[in-house]
């Protein structure tokens, strides 16, 4: 009898060495994460993910439209030929493009920004006045492209029409080239640029489902409780045998139990 008693006392301490190899070869090993669990738990969430991202999108619409200052912008154009050119071929297309290049950093020359500034009466900066000009030069074409970005529209058409009158007669003035022509008037913007109402609230709203989603997928990879027997088998790496029922003790079982003791 004391034979078996022990045998069945190292079977147990061995059983439970084995658990706690197990054990620890679990929480040494890399941790799975288990993709269709993780769907459905962001689905039970969904509510409040969705929720969230609503409230991100109206906050940036908010913002777009009460917070953030709007920027109108309005574009003239220069066409680097000259009027006494007859035809138009392959080299003339090629020195009218190096032209279109050099005359981008007539723009940048503080003498042409002096100019403007004077002319229109504006109180800015050198780099403040350059930085609300933008130039652009299509592929193979003599066109230039004077872009003015104001937050008024009055302010933005004036200012790439001056550009380009000022940088019409610098080139004249300074350069042993043809001067170049005004093809293209700056239109007055009537509707601002930037910032754009719906593109912001598409990011304000993807970034609040990023966020929302982002801290549930946490709460998930941080929960190690065990809630069932897959769980256990998971984490054990063991099959489960079998389950204790949980016993819920009455009112009265409690008070004859506690009879009993007093007894």
């Amino acid at each position: 009898m004391a034979q078996e008693q022990g045998n069945s006392a190292d079977n147990s301490l061995v059983m439970n060495r084995h658990l706690a190899v197990q054990a620890n070869s679990a929480e040494d090993g890399e941790i799975e994460i288990d993709l269709v669990e993780l769907f459905f738990n962001l689905l039970e969430h969904a509510f409040w993910i969705i929720l969230v991202s609503v409230l991100f999108a109206v906050a940036a619409g908010v913002i777009t439209v009460y917070l953030i200052k709007p920027k109108y912008t309005a574009t003239s154009g220069l066409y680097v030929m000259s009027r006494q050119d007859s035809a138009i071929n392959l080299s003339d297309l090629q020195i009218g493009s190096s032209l279109t290049m050099d005359y981008q950093e007539v723009f940048n020359n503080w003498h042409v920004q002096e100019t403007v500034l004077q002319r229109l009466n504006l109180d800015y900066t050198y780099d403040q006045v350059g930085g609300m000009i933008k130039l652009k030069n299509p592929n193979n074409t003599r066109v230039l492209y004077i872009s003015a970005t104001s937050g008024s529209p009055d302010e933005a058409k004036k200012l790439a029409d001056t550009y380009a009158q000022v940088a019409r007669e610098f080139i004249a003035a300074t350069m042993d080239t043809q001067q170049p022509s005004i093809f293209m008037e700056a239109l007055w913007p009537s509707k601002p640029s930037s910032p754009r109402l719906s593109k912001n609230i598409l990011i304000g709203f993807a970034a609040g489902f990023v966020l929302s989603a982002g801290f549930f997928v946490l709460l998930f990879l941080l929960d190690d409780r065990v809630r069932g027997s897959e769980d256990v088998e998971k984490h054990l790496n063991m099959p489960l045998l079998g389950m204790m029922p949980k016993e819920k003790k009455t009112g009265k079982t409690n008070r004859k139990d506690e009879k009993e003791r007093r007894k």
